[in-house]
């Protein structure tokens, strides 16, 4: 089995809707593929309607999260949708980003950027605007290259010079939350040094205490050098690890199944979950 446990569409900050998402996944030879949109739920439906058989369907989400002062995501998978205090949580973070991405707007204007945020609206469509849509705005620009090449201090990256801060839940918290919803959390990309500072390992031992469940290894964004410091972690502290492309269509260079999870693992995450169970695809419509 091929499983890819995180992927973006267009309902938060990837370039593929959610239909053409499942399709391109089936089309890489996936047999699992989740979608874990920012913050957000609003593609499954689609994602679901269009699931061509053969290929089964991992709901989830990527929630914003901080921890002193340091930027982190957490992957959740498998929840109930519908819970109350998770789905609040997620729309309190959704609804700052619009307010934040206007700042952000702001403040490149004030450094004699040329983008609008009638322009970064327009990247972001139907999606939750975010930093990705201000990078591309860059790029339309002419200022950076690529969308990656916006991610440093010079522009967007943390302590940027033209990064905002947003509501971001703590993780402790999300944890709870995730596992009150029946899901699985898993911390994503946590040694993605390049994006910014990184939490340290003994905060990922107390979220281990507090009940995280796993954390994303291979990725794009860790050397094998950082691969293989998290597996020792991942070992000492009783942790899943996973592997993904962080898809995001053609905003990012990672392909469809780039990275994946052994299936063993993915049969953890599945037994573990009681919100929701993974969905078969019936061959679209």
């Amino acid at each position: 089995m091929r499983i890819d446990l995180h992927t973006h569409s267009t309902a938060s900050d990837g370039t593929d809707t959610p239909a053409e998402l499942v399709l391109g996944a089936a089309a890489a030879g996936l047999d699992v593929v989740a979608l874990t949109d920012h913050d957000t739920t609003r593609g499954h439906a689609e994602a679901i309607g269009a699931l061509p058989r053969g290929l089964t369907l991992v709901t989830g989400a990527e929630l914003s999260c901080r921890i002193d002062g340091v930027s982190m995501h957490m992957l959740a998978y498998l929840f109930d949708p519908e819970e109350p205090a998770l789905l609040a949580e997620r729309e309190l973070v959704r609804d700052d980003r619009v307010p934040r991405a206007r700042g952000m707007v702001a403040r490149l204007q004030e450094l004699g950027v040329p983008v609008t945020w009638e322009q970064v609206a327009r990247i972001a469509g139907d999606g939750s605007v975010g930093r990705p849509h201000v990078a591309t705005a860059l790029v339309e620009a002419g200022v950076v290259p690529t969308v990656s090449d916006a991610f440093t201090p010079d522009w967007l990256a943390d302590g940027g010079r033209a990064f905002v801060e947003k509501h971001e839940t703590d993780p402790f918290e999300a944890i709870r939350l995730i596992k009150g919803a029946g899901g699985v959390a898993v911390f994503a990309h946590p040694a993605a040094a390049k994006r910014g500072r990184t939490v340290p390992e003994s905060a990922i031992a107390e979220m281990a205490a507090a009940g995280l469940d796993g954390i994303e290894v291979d990725h794009m964004d860790h050397d094998p050098d950082a691969r293989a410091r998290l597996r020792g972690l991942a070992k000492e502290l009783g942790l899943l690890t996973t592997g993904s492309s962080d898809y995001h269509g053609s905003r990012k260079t990672c392909v469809l199944g780039e990275y994946v999870t052994d299936p063993e693992v993915y049969g953890e995450i599945t037994r573990r979950a009681t919100g929701a169970f993974p969905v078969p695809g019936a061959g679209g419509v």
